[in-house]
């Protein structure tokens, strides 16, 4: 870790009063309140955390759309989503609903999503996908409807030394064109690294949605399988993992390079609604 990310860690942490929920994923921050503006070191703080820890939870939040949307744009541009129900006064407030989210499943590919394998990063069907994301609570089940997070990078350091070598030059094409296209948008398939250097952190993560019919290129399918099941084998560790049971009020902050996440659906036909804002991420030419 360089003398640069040591000292915001410190600057964070004196700003901050971040709560750590697991060793290197997750932590609760509290004493404020993100509806009101960020002054240039709270900004500081709180970007550096999220790169630290992945994802930030904060509780007992009283956010409109108009505040939310304003606390992501401290953090770089907002990304309207193609696909996705819109808030009709500000576009970049993307519905995260329930009854979405089952006409999405019929229409992410032909690779069939288990249940419980659901694990996906956003906008990686994108030649630069969104850096960042925060989602607030809007209505919420009684029980259940919770959100995992995994350390991408501590999924990547447990796998064997061969494997990192053997992922590690490989590429993977996400498939999001059938729900693009039903949505009237277009986009050609791109691929990306599976492993990835994230750019500020420097750490290595795994990098694969597996709602958008993943291959792998340069090998056989039957090796792609192969290789993707490992990969899903450490998403599924718990110990790689935080999982945030969500109130009103709640609202998370991630770093979509370091992290994947999936939503726990065991709340019943409940019309589940949470509000997303996803930061655009700035296109610098080495990583295109």
């Amino acid at each position: 870790m360089s003398i640069d990310t040591l000292a915001k860690d410190a600057d964070a942490a004196s700003v901050l009063d971040i709560r750590p929920l697991q060793p290197t994923i997750g932590a609760e921050i509290h004493g404020i309140d993100i509806s009101q503006p960020l002054t240039p070191t709270l900004r500081d703080a709180i970007r550096a955390a999220v790169i630290k820890h992945k994802v930030l939870f904060f509780r007992d939040q009283t956010l409109t759309a108009e505040t939310q949307a304003a606390f992501a744009a401290h953090f770089g541009p907002l990304y309207t989503h193609p696909t996705t129900r819109h808030d009709a006064a500000l576009s970049p407030i993307h519905k995260i609903a329930a009854a979405d989210n089952r006409h999405y499943d019929k229409l992410v590919g032909t690779r069939p999503i288990k249940p419980g394998e659901a694990y996906h990063t956003d906008t990686s069907w994108r030649l630069v996908p969104t850096w960042g994301a925060v989602l607030r609570a809007v209505d919420l089940p009684p029980i259940g409807g919770d959100t995992v997070w995994v350390d991408a990078h501590l999924a990547w350091q447990g796998l064997p030394q061969d494997l990192r070598d053997r992922l590690e030059v490989l590429y993977v094409t996400h498939d999001f064109r059938p729900a693009l296209k039903a949505a009237g948008h277009d986009y050609p398939i791109v691929s990306h690294p599976v492993v990835r250097t994230h750019r500020e952190s420097g750490e290595k993560t795994l990098w694969v949605n597996f709602t958008q019919t993943p291959q792998i290129l340069g090998v056989s399918l039957e090796e792609s399988e192969a290789l993707l099941e490992a990969v899903l084998l450490q998403y599924k560790r718990p110990e790689f993992q935080v999982r945030f049971n969500w109130r009103p009020g709640s609202v998370a902050f991630w770093d979509n390079r370091g992290a994947v996440h999936y939503a726990v659906r065991n709340y019943g036909d409940y019309p589940r609604l949470l509000d997303r804002v996803l930061i655009a991420d700035e296109p610098l030419w080495a990583d295109l």
